[in-house]
C-alpha cells in the first residue's frame, strides 16, 4: 500500500492539494492517523500558518516538548526533509529528528516525530481556509513505534491531546503575530531586503 499520492481526492478547500501535486508535493494517503483530533481556529490566513510550519527553526517554539533545534534540512518542509531537534529539559535532553512524510503547501503537513528511546509518532496537521482570513487547524497524533505503542490507546490519547492543544495554541499565536512581509518566500530566504 502506498502512503503517498501525487493527486488528491479534493478534501477541504479550493483544490490547493492539486496545485501542490503539480509542484511535486506529496499528499498523505496513509489513511487516518489513529488519534483524537484537536482543532483550533487561527485569526490568520493559511499562508501565515504555513509560514510558521515551513520555518523549521521555529519548530521548538510551537511543539510542546521540543527544547531546541540543532539543524534543519534546506529542503524543509518537502517530503523526506528533517528537523534535528532535542526534546526534554536540560541536562536530560534527547537528540533526535522529525521527518516530513507528506506536505502540501498551505494545506497539510504529516510528520514522523522521533524521540528515542521513548519512540516515535505520526502527526498530521491539516489547514482549512475559513472566511475572514482565518484558518481552521486540525491536528491528529498517535504513537507509531516504541514503548508508547504498549500504552493503551485511551491512556496515550489522554496524554497527547492536552499537549497538542497547547501546541496548536502556540502555532496560532506565532501565525497571528507574523508580519505580512515574512509571508513572501523570497523574503524569508533573504533574497529580498
Amino acid at each position: 500500500m502506498s502512503f503517498f499520492s501525487s493527486s488528491s481526492n479534493g478534501g477541504p478547500g479550493d483544490g490547493g492539494a492539486a496545485a501542490g501535486a503539480a509542484r511535486g508535493e506529496e499528499a498523505w494517503d496513509g489513511g487516518p492517523v489513529d488519534g483524537a483530533e484537536v482543532t483550533r481556529t487561527a485569526a490568520a490566513p493559511p499562508a501565515a500558518v504555513w509560514a510558521v510550519l515551513a520555518d523549521g527553526w521555529l519548530y521548538a517554539n510551537w511543539v510542546v516538548g521540543a527544547s531546541r533545534i540543532r539543524d534543519v534540512d534546506a529542503s524543509w518542509p518537502q517530503s523526506g526533509a528533517r528537523i534535528h531537534h532535542s526534546v526534554g529539559v536540560w541536562p536530560a535532553l534527547i537528540d533526535d529528528s522529525t521527518r516530513v512524510l507528506a506536505a502540501v503547501t498551505e494545506r497539510e503537513l504529516v510528520l514522523q516525530a522521533r524521540a528515542w528511546p521513548a519512540g516515535e509518532a505520526v502527526v498530521r496537521i491539516v489547514l482549512e481556509p475559513e472566511s475572514g482570513g482565518r484558518t481552521i487547524l486540525r491536528m491528529t497524533e498517535d504513537a507509531a513505534a516504541g514503548p508508547g505503542r504498549v500504552i493503551p490507546h485511551p491512556v496515550r490519547q489522554a496524554l497527547i491531546v492536552p499537549r497538542n492543544r497547547e501546541s496548536l495554541l502556540r502555532l496560532c499565536l506565532l501565525a497571528q503575530g507574523r508580519p505580512d512581509d515574512l509571508l513572501d518566500p523570497a523574503r524569508r530566504r533573504g533574497e529580498l531586503r
